[in-house]
This record gives structure tokens, sequence and C-alpha cells, in this order.
């Protein structure tokens, strides 16, 4: 927690639940990340030089209702701002999805071990990197830097992302 706390974020550091902190203990899981200087967005979220709002919402292995509340929670959001949606499953709700710009996930560590990777595929139909839907929204799906189950990767290189925006150029 002290050396993520040490990271230099002028314009906040945010933070969403997935479903290892509710296996490794919640409270912990909070208090640490908490500590580490993380805002936690649990279907809530925050204004950002009300030029970008960052929205966020529980992983559903908590039980929360504010993972089902998504919805509710996009459409009181200002419409003319940039929204980023923090989402720990890449699952994009398609009542949410005209109110998206990017949503940022995890969860399926690129399959994390071949050939694995295909039955994620099915389940969540993209597994990592970027990809873009009608409405306009964009997805980011992160391979992550840990592992579930065995310590070990197979044809699923670890990665530690650098999402950079930038005003539209006219």
């Amino acid at each position: 927690a002290q050396a993520l706390s040490s990271i230099d974020a002028p314009l906040g550091k945010f933070a969403v639940t997935g479903n290892h902190e509710y296996y490794a203990g919640i409270d912990t899981a909070l208090n640490f990340t908490r500590q580490a200087g993380f805002t936690i967005l649990r279907g809530s979220a925050a204004d950002v030089n009300s030029i970008i709002t960052i929205a966020g919402v529980d992983d559903p292995t908590g039980g929360r209702n504010t993972y089902t509340n998504e919805h509710e929670l996009m459409t009181d959001l200002p419409a003319d701002r940039y929204t980023v949606l923090l989402k720990h499953r890449p699952e994009i709700d398609p009542a949410s999805e005209k109110r998206i710009d990017l949503q940022l996930s995890g969860h399926t560590h690129k399959g994390q071990v071949f050939p694995f990777t295909y039955v994620i595929e099915l389940r969540y139909g993209f597994i990592a990197g970027l990809r873009r839907f009608a409405e306009g929204a964009h997805l980011y799906v992160s391979r992550g830097t840990g592992t579930w189950g065995p310590p070990i990767r197979v044809l699923a290189r670890p990665e530690i992302t650098v999402i950079e925006l930038r005003p539209a150029t006219p």
C-alpha cells in the first residue's frame, strides 16, 4: 500500500472491486486499497475537472446491488462528459452502452493457461485488448499481472496497461 500510495496522480486514483477482493476478504482488500490512496467506486462516480466522469461498479461476486444498478448509475451521469466505466468483468450492458465512452475491465487473465483461453473466450466473447462497439463505446480488457489458481501463465503474458486520454484534434 505504501508503494502504491507514492504514485503521483494529480487527477486521482480510482478502483473497483473484483472477485478476488471478496475471496481474500472484502474489508481487508478495501482498507488496503484506501491506504494505497485510491478512491473506491462502488456504484458511484467521480467528476474529474468537469471534463471526465469515472464511474465504477462492484463485481457481482459480492452480491451487491451496485452491480445490477449499472444502468441507473450511467443514466444519472452528465451526458456531455467523457465517461469511463471501471468494471471488473468485460461485459458491456446494452442498456448503458450509449453512455459509456470507455470501459476498463480485467478478470479474464486472457485465459491464463492455453487452451483454457478458448473457454474464457466462449464465456466473455472478448478477453484482451481494445474493442469498439457499434454505439461508439470502447472496451479495454487487461490481461492483468496476476493469476488465479495455479501461479503460471501459458501463452497469456501479463501486462501493466497505460492508457492516455487526449482531447480529439479538429
